[in-house]
């Protein structure tokens, strides 16, 4: 039985003396030693195994050593290929080296030495081809399956390339998607990536923003409304689920949706039928359902935002788009796209970051995401003189739109918003004038307290709370959820 570890070498020769004569000489080579009597016969081992060295004679009828090894070439270019010939045969051999149809070749009649040092110098070489084969195969496949962009995002990380697969194999579906991630992250991004890599991609791509239409409105949003329906409603209107017929409605932040509007939009989901504001009419339309939100699913049904029978129809296929300071590969990445494209937008030339401000921008945390990283280069792109863009103007522009955050709270109405820091020893401070052991609070106790004051100074809004306390919106939901199962007493 032929040894499937071990390398393969093929003599070819019309002379089955010869065959025996090579077959001998080289018993003790590390190989398995196949023999052909003719071109066609070495065709068909080729053909059915793997051959690492083929050495054959030139000279045979019907198809000449030559003929063979251009062939092999072609059927198998990491066998490497030696001729047997005569001197006579020399510009024929030179040809054929030079075409890259051989390797090498023996006079005959060959040294025994020689020949066995070719072989073993033919199977290193083979070795070596074959290593650089594999490798160039992985990296092949590497780049396919490794993107360093794709349709809008830019970033090479492991999360994003998890986000890529998704997003490759939900798209061609009808499916409803469900995408769920930080604001910021780039959740209308793939949403237009699955529309564009979808069988709709011909068809409309309407997005709405559920939580920037007051709930009034938001019914004639989507549904569209006849004249009269309303005050205001001067003339008939088409709304997003006529407009989307064909293509794919997205739903940005459902959760901030009406709740009695959800179960109209339950309704529409179900059966493809609406009526317009003011209309007895009930139109019919084709539609891919992509809704995505900045809150935890499952959060937002308990808390009675996100209803639960509404949640389950549309998510059919999720999608979790990670924070940005949890893709830290890629934060440089973004910021020098950023600085390519808003160079060209604000005609400035700046060649780069300076050493501190790259490091800045590797060390933040990025609560706003993707959307903070891109205003922040755009602005600083903006105040920099070049040709570098430098630590300070980084720094000078974070803390420009920290100030801008904590401005949208009413100073005049509400207490004064502190670190976590702070409020911690506030709420030590208030728990006794005694310095005793009782009166020190326990840790859990100190950071519900100190998230609930944030989420209390934000007005509910998470969000805002988690980028005031520098963390994820996602830990503040799991705390709240644990707090909710679990209470801290």
């Amino acid at each position: 039985m032929q040894n499937l570890n071990k390398s393969i070498i093929l003599f070819v020769d019309d002379e089955p003396a010869i065959l025996r004569s090579l077959e001998r000489i080289t018993s003790k080579v590390d190989a398995t030693i196949l023999t052909a009597p003719s071109g066609l016969d070495a065709l068909d081992i080729i053909k059915r195994c793997h051959v690492d060295v083929i050495v054959s004679d030139i000279s045979m009828p019907n198809m000449d050593g030559n003929q063979l090894l251009e062939q092999v070439a072609q059927i198998s270019p990491e066998t490497v290929r030696i001729v047997l010939t005569g001197c006579d045969n020399m510009d024929t051999v030179l040809n054929s080296i030079n075409s890259g149809h051989i390797w090498g070749f023996l006079h005959k009649p060959w040294d025994n030495f020689e020949l066995i040092v070719k072989l073993k110098q033919a199977l290193q070489l083979q070795h070596i081809l074959a290593e650089r084969t594999l490798m160039r195969r992985t990296i092949d496949q590497y780049q396919v399956y490794h993107k360093t962009k794709f349709e809008g995002f830019i970033g090479d990380s492991i999360p994003m390339q998890f986000v890529y697969s998704c997003i490759e194999q939900s798209a061609p579906s009808s499916a409803s998607v469900f995408i769920t991630g930080p604001s910021g992250s780039g959740k209308e991004v793939a949403a237009q990536a699955i529309h564009r890599l979808s069988k709709r991609k011909n068809g409309p791509f309407i997005a709405l923003n559920c939580a920037a239409i007051p709930s009034e409105l938001m019914e004639s949003e989507i549904f569209g409304h006849i004249k009269g329906a309303f005050s205001g409603a001067v003339s008939n209107r088409d709304g997003a689920a006529t407009l989307a017929n064909g293509g794919s409605l997205f739903l940005d932040e459902i959760a901030e949706m009406d709740v009695s509007l959800q179960a109209k939009l339950l309704r529409f989901i179900q059966t493809g039928c609406f009526q317009k504001v003011g209309s007895g009419k009930e139109e019919k339309v084709d539609i891919r359902f992509i809704s995505a939100t900045n809150r935890e699913p499952q959060i937002a049904i308990a808390e009675k935002k996100l209803r639960e029978d509404l949640y389950y129809r549309l998510n059919v296929i999720s999608i979790a788009l990670p924070p940005l300071n949890e893709r830290s590969n890629d934060i440089i990445k973004l910021a020098e796209h950023f600085l390519s494209h808003y160079c060209e937008v604000e005609d400035k030339s700046l060649a780069g970051f300076s050493t501190g401000a790259e490091n800045l921008i590797k060390s933040y945390s990025w609560p706003g995401n993707v959307r903070q990283l891109q205003n922040i280069i755009h602005s600083s792109i903006i105040m920099s003189e070049g040709p570098l863009i430098l630590e300070n103007v980084i720094s000078q522009q974070l803390g420009q739109q920290a100030k801008q955050i904590n401005s949208t709270i009413d100073v005049q109405q509400q207490p004064i918003m502190r670190s976590p820091a702070e409020h911690v020893q506030n709420i030590q401070e208030s728990t006794s004038p005694t310095s005793s052991m009782s009166s020190i609070a326990t840790l859990a106790d100190v950071e519900k307290h100190a998230i609930e004051h944030a989420i209390e100074l934000c007005q509910d809004n998470i969000v805002k709370a988690a980028s005031l306390l520098d963390v994820s919106p996602s830990t503040l939901y799991r705390k709240i959820q644990q707090w909710q199962t679990t209470p801290i007493e």
